[in-house]
């Protein structure tokens, strides 16, 4: 098979994970694509592959005679995607761009204005949705790389190399892809995950994140007889809202800048709870963006009563740069690797988070390589099928390097 072939069997496998389930994987589709790429790896030479009892998949590729003593590095990627958008029923298709709107099967369309970088892409092949599901790029198409990279050195015996330590984690997605990874037993000095976005992009900088969630204690009342006595929650939770800076969401931000984003809110007039992400890319911020959420939860009981306003601020994943600062040759080779398979590396912020961020933290530096994808999450999700090579070549020199 060839990285292409692989991708389109990917995501044919259901792998949606769910962050209100109780197990782990979250899902039981996850543990199904596992066991397949386990069989898949074995079937490749990989060595001492195995899916543990979390779910996670790991093997190694054995060094070339005479390399066993270079340092290990590990390539990963994650077998979840988004529980935003289903991905059950993955219908791909492959057209040769010819540039202007794509219109997907069921009417939806990949518009070229909303879209920009798709005048990138003219008489490439593009691999799209339907128009019903997210594609499963992110990160199927990392696993597809990854195992191709295996795939060709395991063919070209006389290409040097050292020894590869091979990953894929479930549950990234709902921010629980390191939760039970067992550094150690992966074995890897560094690693690189293979989870980014659009061709060239190579990320060591990525969010300070935290989530949060806002209790809101009402008083119901009966509406008759409710003057000066009725506190509706509801309506206490939007007043607090209203009180977050406007322009500081994902919609009005971008690059370094961070954001608050509230992205649920429920509730009655007796209860109310709203969800949050607070994002900042400089930790100082991102402190104070927190210490702003306590002051603001401390001035509305000022007004409504002690205990009104319940806020619990629960950390996610830390900026991965201080810890790959003192690593920057894996910045320098991945530069080298890209340029080398005729790919112009660009070094680009993460607006988001990744397993190597918290893995950095654990004691294994992980910068972030892309997988060649864009707009993912979504319906208007695709990935030019010459990303996908060119990621393959990325990932053999590396191993080279």
């Amino acid at each position: 098979m060839d990285v292409t072939e692989r991708f389109l069997k990917y995501v044919s496998y259901d792998t949606r994970s769910d962050e209100h389930a109780e197990c782990f994987p979250s899902t039981p589709g996850q543990r199904v694509l596992g066991q397949a790429l386990a069989e898949e790896m074995k079937a490749l030479g990989l060595a001492d592959v195995r899916m543990d009892e979390n779910g996670y998949v790991f093997g190694w590729l054995p060094a070339t005679p005479g390399y066993e003593n270079r340092p290990v590095l590990g390539f990963l990627a994650h077998m979840d995607t988004s529980p935003d958008v289903s991905g059950a029923g993955v219908r791909p298709q492959t057209v040769t761009y010819e540039g202007g709107d794509i219109r997907l099967a069921n009417g939806a369309v990949i518009s070229a204005e909303a879209f920009p970088s798709l005048s990138r892409y003219v008489g490439q092949r593009l691999i799209v949705t339907d128009g019903s599901t997210l594609l499963g790029a992110d990160d199927k198409a990392g696993i597809a790389e990854i195992l191709s990279a295996c795939a060709y050195l395991a063919e070209h015996p006389e290409l040097p190399h050292g020894r590869l330590a091979v990953g894929f984690t479930p549950d990234e997605e709902i921010g629980c892809g390191t939760d039970r990874f067992d550094v150690k037993a992966f074995g890897a000095d560094a690693a690189y995950t293979v989870d980014g976005g659009e061709l060239g992009e190579i990320e060591y900088e990525n969010f300070n994140a935290a989530s949060a969630t806002l209790t809101v204690h009402g008083v119901n009342i009966h509406p008759g007889s409710a003057k000066n006595r009725m506190k509706n929650a509801v309506l206490m939770a939007n007043e607090w809202i209203s009180r977050l800076p406007a322009a500081e969401t994902p919609a009005h931000t971008e690059g370094y800048e961070g954001f608050y984003h509230v992205h649920g809110i429920e509730g009655n007039e007796s209860l109310a709870t709203a969800s949050m992400l607070i994002r900042d890319h400089d930790r100082a911020s991102f402190e104070a963006r927190k210490a702003f959420l306590a002051g603001l939860t401390a001035f509305e009981n000022r007004i409504w009563g002690d205990g009104c306003f319940v806020l619990e601020i629960r950390d996610s994943y830390y900026n991965m740069k201080e810890k790959i600062l003192p690593h920057m040759e894996l910045i320098e080779n991945a530069k080298a690797a890209m340029r080398q398979a005729g790919v112009e590396p660009v070094v680009v912020p993460i607006r988001g988070g990744t397993d190597g961020a918290r893995l950095s933290y654990m004691g294994l530096p992980c910068p972030n390589l892309c997988t060649g994808g864009a707009n993912f999450h979504g319906i208007h999700e695709f990935i030019p099928v010459e990303s996908m090579e060119a990621m393959v070549r990325v990932l053999v020199n590396l191993m080279k390097a």
